[in-house]
């Protein structure tokens, strides 16, 4: 039996996404113990998993280096048998390539690839070759599982089902319109517009975290529907994704819910305003839409990750989103 630890601290989409490493290696070896690295406040995503051991928390905020120090002594002391970066920065290659474990696997980019025991490349995904993040981590782990294509996966509990239950007695959508990056935020005054022009019995949940709060207050404020209600800051992730589930529509900018909603093959709807989803971030399956202007813009993308304003000072990539476009993906219900 083999105790293998995946290394995913990024930002909460990331680690989601990173998920998908764990189904394929339970799936190919049920019998070896999983345990998940994420930063401090990502760990609610991977409760009740049922394929993860451990979850381990590096505190990036309060004494970053002696917190990855700490890690590194637990991680040596744990003797694994493969550890797994996901990630292409020096601190967490400290903690692969000083592991002890047997073998060590991460991406050429990372500074200290040169210590790992196997190093893959990291293929930058474009237009013209487009490789989705969950196919590029997969590459990871290729040479113990295998090609085939494994799904990103969050498990809320009966707990987070029932929490929830209440708010699906009628036909709803969600919409997620917060994003870290300004220039990924479909503007306030589209989403107002959305929702006046939604069908008038169908109910809308907005998410987001304690700190979109206000933010979604005023779309929902300024809003002439009655029946939107707004649970940013009200619902844990594990919670958010439940909802999600069973939405008519899920709509989202390119940011962390839409990476819930892959995790629980619900319909989404993802808005990209100033990045495009060939960077590998882009929703999958069947139930996936994608939704961008039409007009050709030569600053767009503009950033692999978003801006705090547009470059261009016109913000035309979000406000050239018509919301007939967002609408045109709606079921009828």
């Amino acid at each position: 039996m083999k105790r293998i630890l995946i290394i995913q601290t990024a930002f909460i989409g990331d680690a989601v996404l990173a998920t998908a490493m764990a189904e394929k290696i339970h799936a190919t070896h049920p019998d070896w113990i999983i345990d998940f690295m994420v930063r401090k406040g990502n760990e609610g995503l991977l409760t009740n998993h049922p394929y993860i051991n451990e979850v381990i928390i590096w505190d990036k905020q309060g004494a970053k280096y002696t917190n990855l120090f700490k890690l590194l002594l637990k991680i040596r002391k744990t003797n694994y048998s493969i550890v797994v970066n996901a990630q292409r920065f020096a601190a967490t290659g400290i903690l692969s390539a000083f592991s002890g474990a047997r073998l060590t696997i991460g991406f050429d980019k990372n500074p200290l690839s040169f210590l790992f025991k196997k190093k893959i490349k990291h293929v930058v995904s474009t237009t013209a070759d487009t490789i989705h993040e969950v196919e590029r981590n997969q590459l990871l782990i290729e040479s113990f599982t295998d090609k085939d294509f494994s799904f990103p996966r969050l498990y809320p509990s009966a707990k987070d089902d029932a929490k929830v239950a209440p708010l699906k007695a009628r036909a709803y959508i969600t919409i997620a319109p917060s994003s870290v990056w300004k220039t990924k935020q479909y503007p306030k005054k589209k989403w107002i517009e959305f929702l006046n022009n939604l069908p008038k019995d169908l109910v809308v949940y907005v998410l987001g975290a304690p700190t979109d709060k206000n933010g979604c207050e005023k779309i929902m404020s300024r809003s002439l529907n009655p029946l939107v209600i707004n649970m940013a800051g009200e619902l844990t992730f594990l919670q958010s994704a439940s909802l999600m589930k069973d939405a008519v529509m899920n709509y989202v900018n390119d940011s962390a819910p839409l990476h819930f909603a892959t995790s629980m093959q619900a319909p989404v709807t993802a808005i990209y305003c100033s990045t495009i989803p060939e960077f590998g971030f882009g929703p999958l399956g069947p139930k996936g839409h994608v939704v961008e202007t039409k007009e050709q813009l030569s600053c767009k993308p503009c950033g692999l990750h978003g801006l705090k304003e547009c470059p261009e000072k016109h913000f035309n990539c979000a406000l050239n989103i018509k919301v007939e476009q967002l609408l045109n993906n709606l079921p009828s219900v």
